[in-house]
């Protein structure tokens, strides 16, 4: 391991493992703790599910204009997105960047993000990455969000109230997480098959080395096919602030695994889990760790790194036979 180790600047102890959830045997008590520290503690999640209950009574038009497309209400969606993103991925980029306030304690590489590279629009990675999320990220987030609050205001999908069914409603929000790791796990795994991954994928693969603004930096068709697991709600009853809350945290959560840092420190004590070693290795092997760390998807289909040498000759030998590459 302390071979593996000189490849970081800073990488957790030990192999990576896949939350306690979905283990077998089971541990119970184990599970309750990780669902605890997901949901009950200081975290990107809890954030993410307070800006939709705050965007549905406060932020997006009121239901009475869903009904008919009309520029007004679908720009004020996209408004809300526009400074959603910007606030929590320019908060991370100049905390951790701009102002350097943790150093690089608990930074996975090294070096800095790209500065006059050819790869990036202006030569800049933060510019270009903010070009695509700021872009193209944000005006698919809006579609979908307006494209739902439509149907639901005319009756198109199915529609449920916290009354109907309040355990169900509560749930939900639990299984978003779950479902989009599932969706996520396959449209990634379709986005490294070569044609497309040349045609749109290798656009967020320009950032090898990854900060805040690259974590929804796609190219337009990625960006649709991503954003595409709000159909969950298209067929299964749900309420807005449910759709709300998934966007956001679909469009948010990125900036957070992909911020380079583990964590946040407060008192040099980790208080809020941010970047995702899990998937800092996808973005340096590239043919591994196509979902997330919460679901055990890629060790199911065959395509966990755990961040040993032996899971990185592996995935090495696989991307010899996919791509004639080492």
């Amino acid at each position: 391991m302390a071979e593996a180790k000189k490849e970081w600047h800073w990488r957790p102890e030990g192999p990576v493992r896949n939350s306690d959830v979905f283990v077998w045997p089971p541990r119970p008590i184990a599970a309750v703790k990780w669902l605890a520290s997901y949901w009950l503690a200081l975290s990107p999640m809890v954030l993410f599910l307070l800006l939709g209950i705050v965007s549905y009574f406060y932020l997006v038009p009121a239901e009475a204009r869903w009904a008919t497309f009309q520029i007004g209400w679908v720009a004020q969606l996209f408004a809300k997105n526009f400074i959603f993103l910007t606030c929590f991925a320019g908060a991370l980029q100049l905390y951790f960047y701009t102002f350097s306030k943790q150093a690089k304690k608990l930074k996975f590489e090294e070096r800095g993000l790209a500065t006059k590279n050819r790869n990036f629009y202006w030569g800049s990675q933060v510019l270009d990455n903010m070009f695509w999320s700021l872009g193209s990220g944000v005006m698919t987030w809006t579609a979908y969000e307006a494209l739902y609050l439509w149907s639901y205001a005319n009756g198109y999908v199915p529609r449920m109230a916290f009354a109907d069914n309040p355990i169900w409603y509560a749930a939900l929000f639990v299984i978003i997480p779950i479902w989009s790791s599932l969706h996520f796990y396959w449209i990634h795994r379709l986005l490294h098959w070569p044609p497309l991954y040349r045609f749109a994928h290798s656009l967020h693969h320009r950032n090898i080395n990854i900060g805040p603004w690259s974590g929804i930096s796609m190219h337009p068709l990625e960006h649709l096919l991503y954003f595409s697991s709000v159909i969950l709600h298209f067929v299964v009853a749900s309420s807005p602030i449910h759709v709300l809350y998934h966007l956001t945290y679909m469009a948010l959560s990125p900036a957070a695994s992909h911020s380079g840092y583990d964590g946040l420190l407060v008192n040099d004590k980790k208080q809020v889990e941010l970047g995702d070693f899990f998937h800092q290795l996808h973005h340096r092997y590239f043919e591994c760790n196509y979902g997330t760390i919460e679901m055990p998807w890629d060790k199911w289909f065959g395509s966990f790194h755990d961040g040993t040498p032996e899971a990185t000759d592996m995935v090495r030998e696989r991307r010899r036979k996919m791509h004639g590459q080492g």
